[in-house]
């Protein structure tokens, strides 16, 4: 369920479209105004931009001059309206709706109410300069955000642009690098791009990176050329990352189950997920690496475990995580409305699949896994009630047994799988029952060798995983 675009705010209804124009403008500064746009400042009677964007306007621009105030956001409905009536003119970076202003003024009046003239972006600039096919290019901007979003875009061979915010970025770009074993990694430095003072530096590798680097020109734009050392663990692009990318004590949805869970949740971008009884937050962390836009909650009772899928998260790109620290269901109340809900643990607790299930909208998807009797009871109750597919899947590990090699088998996992309908299916509780379970599902035994995974479904047309 992607959120719809939003609808104009109270405070700004009277501002009308035709009073507020967002300009873009690179470090070129006037110069590389186009007349057409040049007009609209000229004419404006209010100009509201960055310290440094208002610093570029000549005298010219004769307009009242109000520099955005910290913090950004909240102010952009204000200032908005309290020059209703007047003509507007917002100052941009670039491409006002290329991570820019842009979108928080037409968030605040409405899709198309505001005219926006852009300037190339920086990112443009950077392709140019480097001979880098845009469209071959993953950006991540690290303005106002965690640089550890940087380590989900992180793959061997991917060119990789980061929107710095400050001298200090292309610093700590690299030591991420080196920490998430991309050390090898060719990183260049842009700095102020298209302007008269447009400075590109020399090919440094992470590794190589100088610690005691003078800081450069805080206008500026990071490029990396991502390549794996040798010896680092390799991430891919889908659900199912090996198990030791993950601290944990156990309580952790293995690596095959876990792709199975993931393919079964299918995130789309914008949606948002509950993870109940995170343990290790694997299935949050993994939903959310599946596209930028996708949101996760994890709900983990253990204060130590809690703190651990936070680290998880930042270590593996997706710090946005965000994680709650109680029981369910009572750590559910006021949670946003997820699109899908992983229960992976406490499923016995009374009203806990109650609570998922009413939280639901028409379509959202529910899936729980376990290892318990206890729990398969509620869950063939659950089937029985609301239908979908209930499914046990078992992994067997090839071990050493003596001079030869034998299957060692790990507890079977039970899974109901339910998208919710407006059906009379759907009418009444799941139920539970009394008692708790311990969160996270139990894995393989360790050993080294393939993994064979078996499948049988119950209720609904037999599945093959």
């Amino acid at each position: 369920m992607t959120p719809a675009p939003a609808p104009p705010s109270s405070t700004a209804a009277a501002v009308t479209a035709a009073a507020v124009t967002v300009v873009g403008i690179g470090a070129d500064g006037w110069d590389g105004v186009p007349g057409a746009h040049r007009a609209e400042l000229l004419d404006a009677e209010v100009l509201i931009g960055g310290p440094r964007q208002l610093g570029l306007l000549p005298p010219e621009c004769a307009g009242e001059r109000i520099p955005w105030p910290s913090p950004l956001r909240p102010a952009v409905p204000r200032l908005l309206a309290a020059h209703s009536g007047r003509r507007i003119a917002v100052l941009a970076s670039g491409d006002p709706m290329f991570y820019g202003i842009g979108r928080a003024v037409t968030e605040v009046l409405g899709a198309g109410a505001a005219r926006i003239l852009p300037h190339p972006s920086s990112v443009s600039y950077a392709c140019a300069r480097l001979g880098w096919p845009a469209e071959d290019v993953e950006v991540v901007t690290v303005v106002g955000r965690p640089t550890a979003r940087i380590a989900a875009a992180l793959h061997h061979g991917r060119r990789l642009l980061v929107l710095s915010a400050g001298a200090a970025t292309p610093g700590e770009v690299a030591a991420l690098l080196r920490d998430r074993g991309f050390g090898p990694s060719p990183v260049r430095v842009l700095e102020r791009l298209g302007g008269p003072g447009e400075r590109t530096t020399g090919a440094v590798t992470a590794d190589d990176w100088p610690a005691a680097a003078p800081p450069g020109d805080p206008l500026n734009i990071v490029a990396v050329a991502c390549r794996r050392a040798p010896d680092a663990l390799r991430l891919g692009a889908v659900p199912g990352l090996p198990d030791e990318a993950y601290e944990h004590d156990g309580q952790l949805t293995k690596r095959h189950i876990r792709a199975v869970t993931l393919g079964v949740l299918a995130p789309a971008p914008g949606e948002l997920l509950w993870d109940v009884g995170g343990g290790s937050g694997s299935i949050a962390v993994e939903w959310l690496r599946t596209h930028p836009s996708c949101r996760a909650v994890t709900v983990e009772r253990d204060p130590v475990r809690a703190e651990r899928i936070v680290r998880n998260a930042e270590r593996l790109g997706v710090p946005g995580l965000r994680v709650v620290t109680g029981a369910a269901p009572a750590a559910l109340a006021g949670l946003p409305r997820p699109d899908a809900v992983f229960i992976g643990g406490g499923l016995t607790a009374p009203g806990l699949l109650d609570a998922c299930w009413e939280a639901l909208p028409p379509g959202g998807r529910l899936v729980a896994n376990t290892v318990t009797l206890e729990s398969e009871a509620l869950l063939a109750a659950a089937h029985r009630r609301h239908g979908g597919e209930l499914v046990r899947l078992a992994t067997a590990r090839a071990v050493p047994v003596g001079g030869f090699t034998g299957w060692r088998q790990a507890m079977p996992v039970t899974q109901w799988a339910v998208e919710k309908t407006s059906g009379p299916a759907d009418k009444g509780g799941a139920g539970a029952l009394g008692g708790s379970e311990p969160s996270g599902e139990p894995g393989a035994s360790a050993g080294t060798g393939s993994t064979a995974v078996t499948a049988g479904a119950a209720g609904t047309a037999g599945a093959e995983i």
